[in-house]
């Protein structure tokens, strides 16, 4: 997402610090280039005219052509206005309110509620430790219910069960009851889409909403809906009150013009954003991480707290031991590889590293993206144990085997050992000497080694 405006953003300021001194026209034309990057990025356009004016009014206030730094100075006021236009609040759920605490997922068909409601269910029950129950309210789209009840399996979590011809209003009076007598802290309402906003279904989710009396409405929208996206946020928010908004299909959109504008236009705040189509790529959505990683700066405290999340510390650190000693295998490989899987989409957490936009056309080359993972896992896989932990039997002959067994070529297995032999010296020397020690005789292949094998065509 905003991989447009990082890139735009990134060529503007690099032209501006290029300049010891600016001029007011300096400061001027990047503000032109600013407004038609936010432009071209899908921001409205009455929400582009108020953050250019917004900056303006910094920069003279500032006196940025006076400036020691006048290039930083008007990054910085960049990310101020960024982060004061996407809400600098800490918009946590709000879950303070009598138990079984109602949220409603309310929002058009196709915006990916359903799955978003099985993804914060996921999340209030780990990171909350909360006991949640789930209920599917549209019982016209064909197998809803069904959809959601698998992705309450998937979570561990209770999935209210389907009763034949019940209407949507039953369905959510008898999930508050049954939440009430067992137990359970959170109750998440699954309303019904439709193609299109109607009366039928504003009446509908008005009706379920007076019920209930939610503690959290929530829109799920489509970061890829653009424009569209931002005037159904402005019909429920008018219409149903939402509280918050969850942003699905984030990792398939590289405007991000919609996030932009749905926060100015209602006024709520955007809580989540789905990341990818696992049930954990569910991501708090604060302001200050997401203007970095606009401005390319990236997001270090994310990564590391999906690191975190899901990576398993104490066989890491055994891992790290046995490297640092030149005992690392190819199945300590395979754990990495496999660890990167599960922490979500390649591109989303290589886009959370500071300076990466600037990569794009090295990393699209090198052919990094989680499928060339899947086939490096597959190589190893195809091996013997024995082959596992002592490459240097596999000659040609074995080599051809695992490519054949993998679904690969020679010269994938062959690239995917080369590299692996890399990494293998590079920490060894690491172990020996120390990061100082290391960094002298460090050559291009060496610093190619740190990023998981890569090149492999599709």
């Amino acid at each position: 997402m905003f991989d447009s405006l990082t890139s735009k953003f990134g060529d503007i300021f690099d032209r501006l610090r290029k300049h010891g001194a600016l001029s007011a026209s300096d400061v001027s034309d990047a503000m032109r280039e600013i407004r038609v990057a936010l432009l071209e990025a899908d921001v409205a356009l009455p929400i582009v005219k108020e953050f250019i004016e917004k900056v303006n009014q910094a920069a003279i206030g500032q006196d940025v052509t006076k400036s020691v730094t006048p290039g930083q100075m008007v990054i910085k006021i960049v990310n101020d206005q960024l982060i004061e236009m996407l809400g600098s609040e800490n918009a946590e759920i709000n879950l303070a309110a009598v138990a079984p605490v109602p949220i409603l997922m309310v929002g058009l068909q196709g915006s990916g509620k359903t799955t978003t409601t099985g993804k914060l269910a996921l999340r209030l029950k780990n990171r909350e430790k909360k006991k949640v129950m789930v209920a599917g309210l549209d019982v016209a789209r064909p197998a809803a219910q069904e959809q959601l009840a698998q992705l309450a399996l998937q979570a561990d979590v209770v999935c209210l069960k389907s009763v034949f011809g019940e209407q949507p209003v039953g369905i959510a009076k008898r999930a508050m009851e049954t939440g009430r007598k067992e137990g359970f802290d959170v109750v998440i309402l699954d309303t019904a889409g439709r193609l299109a906003i109607d009366q039928d279904l504003m009446a509908e989710v008005a009706e379920i909403r007076n019920i209930v009396v939610p503690a959290e409405t929530l829109l799920v929208a489509d970061a890829m809906g653009g424009q569209d996206a931002v005037n159904v946020a402005r019909e429920f928010k008018e219409r149903i009150g939402i509280t918050g908004i969850v942003l699905s299909r984030v990792d398939g959109d590289s405007r991000g013009g919609a996030a932009l504008s749905m926060r100015a236009v209602t006024g709520c705040p955007i809580k989540f954003m789905g990341v990818g189509e696992k049930l954990n790529a569910l991501e708090a959505f604060q302001a200050d991480r997401i203007a970095n990683r606009i401005l390319g700066m990236g997001d270090i405290v994310g990564l590391v707290e999906k690191a975190e999340e899901t990576l398993d510390q104490a066989n890491a650190e055994k891992i790290a031991k046995r490297a640092l000693k030149g005992q690392f295998t190819l199945e300590d490989l395979q754990q990495q590889l496999g660890q990167i899987k599960n922490m979500g989409d390649i591109g989303g957490l290589m886009g959370m590293l500071p300076g990466v936009g600037k990569m794009k056309k090295q990393i699209a080359e090198a052919n990094i993206d989680d499928r060339a993972i899947v086939r490096q896992e597959a190589i190893i896989l195809s091996m013997t144990i024995q082959e596992r932990r002592n490459p240097k039997v596999l000659n040609a002959k074995r080599r051809k085997r695992i490519a054949a067994g993998s679904g690969t070529s020679v010269q994938d297995v062959n690239r995917l050992l080369k590299q692996f032999q890399q990494m293998s010296k590079m920490m060894k020397k690491m172990g020996k000497s120390g990061m100082k020690g290391m960094m002298p005789g460090m050559n291009s292949d060496m610093m190619g080694a740190m990023m998981p094998p890569s090149g492999m065509k599709f």
